[in-house]
Formats: structure tokens, sequence, C-alpha cells
């Protein structure tokens, strides 16, 4: 599984390596297809804010955007994967500066306002919405046990970015709407 992540938000403080690590924990917990490749983009709030009222209509920066690249691309995991081409599954759109006062407001980490963030545009890359308050439910249920899963990961990494994936990651990798069950 391809994470690729870009920061040109010009913040210092991120760390990309640690975000990429757990982008794939997100895929690999969510079965997702190991030729899928994801775009992970840190920018500042002038092109957060552009990006937001170009493609959501609203006015100012946002957190996070998902760009979905290929509608038909199924993301599940495939007995033959030999068969499937690699397929860009999308791109996932940060803003740093947000995420800083977002955490601040919330009494946790930037990082880990920025890993909820990337979960959270993971999630809507692969069909989730909360548009209705059944489906904010089930969004939240989701995101919130891949980020524990992400911390007990971490925990037993002695606190460095756990190595592999999410095998067995306390039932985090509940299929999603795309994904095999």
């Amino acid at each position: 599984m391809a994470v690729f992540v870009a920061n040109e938000s010009g913040a210092n403080d991120v760390d990309e390596v640690r975000l990429t690590a757990l982008a794939r924990f997100v895929l690999d917990a969510m079965k997702v297809n190991p030729l899928a490749e994801l775009s992970v983009m840190l920018v500042e709030e002038k092109a957060m804010a552009d990006l937001h009222v170009r493609y959501m209509g609203e006015e100012g920066p946002t957190d996070v955007l998902s760009f979905a690249q290929d509608d038909a691309f199924d993301a599940s995991w495939s007995e033959s994967v030999d068969d499937d081409p690699t397929t860009l599954l999308g791109d996932v759109v940060l803003c740093p500066d947000v995420a800083r006062r977002q955490a601040e407001q919330a009494g946790h980490s930037h990082e880990r306002e920025l890993h909820l963030l990337c979960t959270h545009g993971i999630l809507h890359l692969l069909g989730y919405d909360h548009a209705e308050p059944d489906e904010e439910r089930e969004m939240w249920k989701i995101q919130n046990k891949l980020l524990a899963s992400w911390d007990t990961a971490v925990k037993a990494a002695g606190g460095k970015r756990p190595a592999g994936g999410a095998d067995g990651a306390d039932g985090a990798g509940e299929p999603g709407p795309t994904a095999a069950r």
C-alpha cells in the first residue's frame, strides 16, 4: 500500500513519517486493497480556503477535505491481488493551522488532531459520510476504534510508530461499505 505525504503547509512540526504510518495502519485495518495508493497533502490556510470554496462552496479554510480519484475502484482486499491494477484511492488534504486551533480547543495534541483528521478523510474516501445522524454515529464509532487501535499499537511499539499493519487491531478493521465482508 503506497501512501504519499507532501507537506506544502510550511508547518515544520508535522511528523510526516508517523502520519504515513497512521494512514497505512488505517488502510490496512479497513482491509483496503494493498495495491491502492493514497495521497495526503498538508497545505496552508489560504490554499485550504481556496479548495473549500472551489469544491464545497463554503468560505474560509477547513480542517480536512477528501477527493476520491476513482469512483469505480473497489477498495476491498482481493483474493487475487495479482490481477488488480494499482489504483489511486484518492487525496486527503489537511490544514495543520486549522488542526492546531482545533487541538487546543479539544485539549489534545496537534499530532492527535492531524491523526484524527487523516483517519476521517480516509473514511470519506472509503464511502463513509456523516450527513445523517445514523451515518455520523457509524463513522465516528469506526474512527474512534481505529484511533484507539493505533494508540494501542504505538504503545506496544514503545511509543514509536508501529511496525507492520493493523492485523488483529482490536476489531477496528470492520470493513466499510466498499470493503469485502
